[in-house]
């Protein structure tokens, strides 16, 4: 999971980067194989490297038969793995945002979840689950009491923030909520001295669209893939907090 140059660098295998890094605390672990609780996150990191005996801690963490996700993974699955899922995408980076607070945003807590979830649910922007919020910072607008509007952060690796779950309840699409939204959380990102990136499918051609002109570029073409695990698995041990 190199760069295009052949430098490693730190968003080449974010998910492994935030889970070595600032978000380690969240870390289950089967050898070299690192993932987020189930109900946090689905991201999980591979080594750089794996090998065979990565693609077997995978399965075990998977359950037989179980499907993975695989975000960022652009190698080959060992035999007896199956690709369910594959959707092209891309990774953004901050060259230049406004980035700014917004005096309408509202900070999102735990007993807003169920909304968030609602929203969610209504605009599918991607993966939020019960815990997610525990990854950083969710600003919310509301108008009449409802939430409306959100954005947040996602994946820590060390400088880094990801802004991500960015959506408009479709009623109310058309007055730059996202825009100011995505705007309020990069300044906070800004705040504590790192960069804002995002992830985002690459057919989405609108927000891609609209990123850019926020002052995102491109950094690197990605892949969000999801594998089932083979049947039989080399063991039963489960994941474990790291240490």
């Amino acid at each position: 999971m190199s760069s295009v140059n052949g430098a490693a660098h730190v968003l080449d295998n974010p998910a492994l980067a935030a889970l070595t890094g600032p978000h380690a605390h969240f870390a289950e672990r089967r050898g070299r194989v690192l993932r987020y609780p189930v109900d946090v996150s689905p991201w999980l990191a591979l080594p750089d490297d794996p090998g065979p005996d990565d693609w077997a801690d995978l399965a075990a963490l998977a359950g037989p038969g179980g499907e993975v996700p695989l975000p960022g993974f652009r190698g080959r699955v060992p035999d007896g793995w199956e690709i369910t899922f594959r959707v092209e995408g891309v990774q953004l980076v901050d060259d230049g945002l406004a980035a700014a607070p917004d005096p309408e945003a509202v900070l999102l807590g735990p007993a807003d979840v169920p909304e968030m979830l609602d929203l969610v649910a209504l605009t599918q922007p991607g993966p939020f689950l019960p815990r997610t919020i525990e990854l950083g910072t969710y600003l919310g607008i509301r108008r009449e009491g409802r939430l409306v509007a959100m954005a947040g952060e996602r994946l820590h690796p060390p400088g880094w923030t990801e802004i991500s779950a960015v959506c408009t309840d479709p009623a109310f699409r058309g007055e730059g909520l996202a825009t100011r939204l995505i705007l309020a959380v990069a300044h906070g990102i800004r705040e504590r001295g790192e960069t804002p990136f995002l992830h985002t499918g690459a057919g989405n051609v609108n927000a891609v669209r609209l990123y850019e002109s926020l002052g995102f570029r491109l950094r690197r073409k990605t892949a969000f893939l999801a594998a089932r695990a083979p049947e039989n698995l080399p063991d039963a041990r489960e994941a474990v907090p790291v240490a």
